[in-house]
């Protein structure tokens, strides 16, 4: 079994807005001599009331949350801004302590906090390299060994030899990451300033992570893109308010966590018609994303099909009703528009009754992100819109990079909105 690497006990942090200290200089000193004989803090044992004539405004930005994480996990912090994961981060990385609790830390770590974050400005990037190896305590060899790599990968071979403080975030970024991943650190941990690079090196960077991951390293991940999340994590933290809430397997926490922001889900349903989309021809009753044995799903393998399904009571007969679909990725660029134009009903009217039309996307066809759905339902020669329902559903597309998907178990970015397998032909020399 492997060995608990971080252990996070009943950690709180606190923020007092415009005062230093407690706001009391006698218990400043107080709480520092105490800190020096290794007794308790006399500052846990006051009164709140009293507390709160030594405080004005306090902010918890951690409130009592515990977790452990053992050696080789991946794990993924969400939540909203102002959640607190980057308070929970900067402590992880000791660059702030605690206000209460306990971390305890075994192995060395290697942060991407934000721009700017363990780099001197006036050194070089060569001169940043073999200072943040010095500083993780690592020789001038081994640190040397890992120079051409550490370059490569960031990309800006160019501008090795010039101080730092004239790079872009961009340029900046992606030696900070190179150098964090390539030093062998036994945690490796990344905030969401990843966000700064492009599509290209971001995805890069998630290889990469993956790969330190394989390694048997650890790597903690704060990002909003959940589909690197799910892609990246086998297990997911929430934090809402400074609090922990939630923490178990990605693909379950991401789903209950896109409920809670989106307000929305796989399905969408409407117990009273009079209450439903729709008018005097037509009312919406439901709309779900479905797997192959009918069950919702909100996390959809690109190699499997999914089905979507709308179910609508049809009021008024004798029109010529058609449901449709249209798809939209997380950029807000539609991936596809499919209309029921083929079955009998595009040319034989709907008699009035309860309806459930079902379509088949097949599996090794959507790349992988967000996925909202908008459905309607309309008649024909004049067209009229009776239902139109953007964002009626969403649900995650996540690409496993195995042998039988479209980039057939490679890292290159394979770019578009869609990533079918398809069959090729080569011919070769007979």
């Amino acid at each position: 079994m492997s060995r608990t690497v971080i252990s996070v006990e009943n950690l709180s942090k606190s923020y007092r807005l415009g005062v230093i200290g407690t706001g009391s200089f006698d218990m400043d000193v107080k709480r520092w001599w105490a800190s020096v004989r290794g007794i308790p803090d006399p500052y846990l044992k006051i009164g709140e009331q009293e507390k709160s004539h030594l405080i004005n405004e306090t902010i918890w930005a951690l409130k009592d949350i515990s977790f452990e994480i053992r050696e080789g996990e991946a794990v993924g912090i969400i939540g909203h801004n102002g959640a607190g994961k980057s308070t929970l981060f900067k402590i992880l990385s000791q660059v702030t302590a605690p206000t209460l609790g306990e971390v305890k830390i075994k192995g060395n770590i290697a942060a991407l906090l934000e721009v700017g974050t363990g780099f001197h400005p006036d050194l070089t990037g060569r001169e940043n390299i073999f200072m943040n190896g010095a500083i993780m305590g690592m020789t001038r060899g081994e640190i040397t060994r890992k120079l051409d790599e550490i370059i490569d990968f960031s990309g800006i071979e160019k501008f090795i030899d010039t101080p730092v403080k004239r790079y872009s975030s961009g340029m900046y970024v992606r030696l900070a990451f190179a150098v964090a991943a390539h030093l062998e650190p036994d945690i490796l941990v990344v905030d969401e300033v990843l966000a700064v690079g492009d599509a290209a090196f971001q995805r890069k960077c998630l290889d990469k992570m993956s790969d330190v991951g394989k390694d048997g390293r650890t790597v903690l991940f704060i990002s909003h893109v959940m589909p690197s999340i799910i892609r990246l994590c086998q297990r997911t933290i929430v934090l809402d308010g400074g609090k922990l809430i939630q923490d178990g397997s990605s693909s379950n926490v991401v789903s209950a966590y896109l409920k809670s922001v989106l307000s929305t889900s796989a399905k969408q349903e409407w117990v009273n018609p009079d209450n439903a989309p729709g008018d005097e021809v037509v009312r919406l009753r439901s709309v779900a994303v479905k797997d192959e044995d009918g069950k919702v799903i909100e996390v959809v393998d690109t190699r499997h099909p999914i089905f979507l399904e709308v179910v609508y009571d049809v009021i008024k007969s004798g029109l010529h009703l058609l449901p449709a679909y249209r798809l939209t990725n997380q950029d807000g660029t539609v991936i596809l528009t499919t209309m029921d134009v083929h079955s009998k009903w595009r040319s034989v009217p709907k008699p009035k009754g309860h309806y459930i039309s079902t379509v088949r996307i097949p599996g090794n066809f959507l790349a992988d992100g967000n996925i909202s759905v908008l459905v309607s339902l309309n008649t024909l020669s004049p067209t009229v819109e009776h239902v139109y329902e953007r964002d009626v559903v969403t649900f995650q597309v996540v690409e496993s990079r195995q042998d039988d998907t479209a980039s057939g178990g490679l890292k290159e970015e394979f770019i578009g909105v869609v990533r079918p397998l398809l069959t090729w032909n080569t011919l070769g020399p007979e």
